[in-house]
């Protein structure tokens, strides 16, 4: 039966079957490899809704990419049934599956980075890195087992493959070509509906938000996406919607508004240096001084000098990040900017007007540097830098010209200078400008590959993690850093703010959570203040930094902030907010409120630390926290889209009643 069907003039359409039945069997093997590549995320997703909705999302990426395959097979013109043709389809076909294959695999590598699925934001972001070659070298040694699955599957898929058996000399020109354009017209409604996720009329096209109603938290949303889909979705889309929650400017602004005034009480403007460092992937995990909770009290942590720091510093009880790429963590520090579906300066947003601490700094007489150990370029980090107000930026290239440091033997081969010697750079760099002075330094050595120094491989060794041996380096580094530091004279007239772009690898269970991934150190360290050091019972996150620091000296002049001067807010109304995979995490009053855009999905107690128990329609302020994250979420896609990420003239006279 099978090889009637084979040669008989409904060829082509009973091969695109089965080959695409082939193509569902890729797509299958790709998710079993994400799912075992990051089992500890992505475990509690394994359930049958969620299997449904895999299968849903397979089947459009499967339509989409393989569209052009099925336009050669169905083509109605009966002389292309010949072996050639055949060979043609047959290459095109494994090649676009192989290649689906591989960016699944290659996803699953990157997901315990980023917490998603990857988009097309990721070739800008990787646009000016110049090692890339190297990075993906090293991936495919570290992950060789994938390499050798996609090889498999390949050499599978074409030996499985099914071609008609048809010779178009002996065919019935006309009832081929009647019977191919018949079928054309037959699949094509199924086609659109695989795409679109449905038959009805009023599916709108799946999105990649559309996966969070197959699982219970966003984290896992990742498992029943594939990767051509999350791609191909994001292709030339508009980032930033307005939504229409609120009727009026007005009423949204009673909510919640990001344009800050100094209060009546606020003192003298105080002109102190600022100096605010980002650490690469420091997460809060690593640092002892903030988990004595962890295992059961014996938890050392693995940075004995950032420890010592805090008990001498200001810090929080709760603090996270607002984005889960460096790309992220630049603006929401620096400009006060969350991450809301695609970072800030990947975007078309990237080209308004905006400002920063450093450019907000500068207009008050301050000298302004960035620091990043990467060449220039590197990240996006120095167009940022400038846009933001930074008046100097030095790199990888300056660091070598400079000869009292050592140069390019103290590059680390693939990202950047190492940290222990650019931070000395940093510090050097720093007593050679004018005071006041804002700078920013972003380190890099406590990244993937988790690579050491040569005279270090001994001192940090290996440990439950790859990037533990890294993060007790770069402590080292930040030792070193600030016991030169303390030698300058600038140094007790600085305030010093210690954080990480974004978080990494985990080996305990709360930070693997969708709100435990986020959690990063925010650190406040003035070596001379009246303040004492103390552990706030707050919510502080990253965009929250710069008008915490431009409280602490007195800024009168009104700014963007979509974060909160947190030393100056009562506890009960600190809070944060962040991004992901569709859906926005917000966090007040002692819980977390998971909100998809339309409606509330989940809310948590914080003191339910792993998420296990969904308080939604039980939780007695869950209305009002909806309010507000909605407030915040239109405040920023009406800015963005509007170009309003400076004070207007009305705004800036205009004293807030809610900041």
């Amino acid at each position: 039966m099978k090889t009637k069907l084979m040669q008989s003039h409904l060829a082509p359409l009973v091969a695109i079957l089965v080959n695409v039945l082939l193509a569902y069997t890729v797509y299958f093997i790709a998710r079993v490899a994400y799912l075992l590549e990051n089992w500890s995320y992505l475990s509690s997703a394994v359930t049958w809704p969620a299997l449904q909705g895999a299968l849903v999302f397979d089947t459009a990426a499967i339509l989409v990419t393989n569209i052009p395959y099925f336009v050669l097979m169905l083509l109605p013109v009966h002389r292309k049934e010949c072996s050639g043709w055949h060979q043609l389809c047959r290459t095109l076909f494994v090649a676009v599956n192989t290649l689906a294959l591989a960016l699944n695999l290659a996803d699953a590598a990157y997901f315990p980075y980023t917490m998603r699925r990857t988009t097309t934001t990721v070739f800008s972001e990787f646009e000016h890195e110049s090692n890339l070659g190297g990075i993906f070298l090293t991936e495919f040694v570290n992950h060789w087992y994938f390499v050798v699955l996609a090889i498999l599957v390949a050499v599978a898929l074409w030996f499985l493959y099914r071609s008609p058996q048809l010779n178009w000399r002996r065919l019935s020109w006309w009832r081929y070509d009647l019977t191919a354009l018949l079928s054309i017209l037959a699949i094509t409604p199924f086609v659109v509906a695989g795409i679109r996720g449905g038959f009805a009329t009023a599916v709108r096209p799946i999105t990649i938000s559309n996966a969070n109603q197959y699982v219970d938290n966003p984290t896992t949303a990742a498992l029943v996406l594939n990767t051509p889909f999350a791609l191909y979705r994001t292709i030339g889309k508009d980032v930033f919607v307005v939504p229409e929650y609120f009727d009026t400017e007005e009423a949204m602004a009673t909510v919640f508004s990001p344009i800050h005034h100094a209060p009546d009480s606020l003192p003298t403007f105080t002109p102190k240096n600022v100096v605010v460092i980002i650490i690469e992937s420091f997460g809060r995990e690593y640092i002892g001084a903030l988990n004595r909770d962890l295992e059961g009290g014996r938890y050392q942590g693995y940075t004995p000098f950032v420890d010592s720091l805090i008990a001498r510093s200001t810090t929080f009880t709760h603090t996270y990040c607002n984005g889960r790429k460096s790309i992220d963590g630049m603006p929401s520090i620096l400009s006060s900017i969350p991450m809301f579906v695609e970072p800030f300066f990947l975007t078309p947003a990237s080209m308004n007007q905006v400002t920063g601490l450093a450019g907000l700094l500068a207009k008050k007489g301050y000298q302004t540097a960035f620091f990043h150990g990467a060449q220039r370029g590197s990240m996006g980090f120095m167009a940022f830098a400038r846009a933001t107000g930074f008046q100097q930026y030095y790199g990888r290239e300056d660091y070598e010209d400079d000869s009292r440091f050592g140069g390019e033997a103290d590059f680390d081969g693939l990202w950047a200078i190492w940290d222990e010697p650019f931070l000395q750079y940093y510090a050097a760099k720093m007593s050679e400008m004018r005071e006041p002075f804002m700078t920013s330094v972003f380190t890099a050595s406590s990244h993937h590959p988790y690579q050491l120094p040569r005279q270090y491989v001994d001192v940090f060794k290996e440990e439950s993690l790859p990037i533990h041996k890294c993060i007790r380096y770069t402590d080292h580094a930040l030792g070193r850093f600030f016991e030169r530091a303390s030698r300058e004279p600038w140094f007790k007239n600085t305030i010093f703010v210690l954080t990480s772009d974004h978080t990494n690898q985990s080996d305990h269970a709360f930070y693997q959570t969708d709100i435990g991934g986020f959690c990063s150190p925010i650190i406040i360290y003035e070596p001379q203040s009246d303040r004492q050091p103390e552990v706030q019972d707050k919510i502080a996150q990253q965009i929250d930094i710069m008008p915490t620091v431009l409280g602490m000296l007195g800024y009168d002049e009104p700014y963007l902030a979509f974060g909160i001067d947190v030393l100056n807010m009562p506890a009960d109304s600190t809070w944060a907010v962040n991004y992901l995979s569709g859906i926005y995490q917000y966090v007040k009053h002692g819980h977390v409120l998971q909100f998809d855009g339309e409606h509330t999905k989940a809310v948590y107690s914080l003191q339910d630390s792993l998420m296990q128990h969904n308080l939604a329609g039980r939780f007695a302020r869950q209305e009002e926290m909806e309010r507000e994250v909605k407030a915040i979420v239109q405040q920023y896609m009406m800015r963005m889209t509007e170009d309003r990420l400076l004070p207007d003239k009305a705004e800036a006279s205009t004293e807030n009643s809610k900041k």
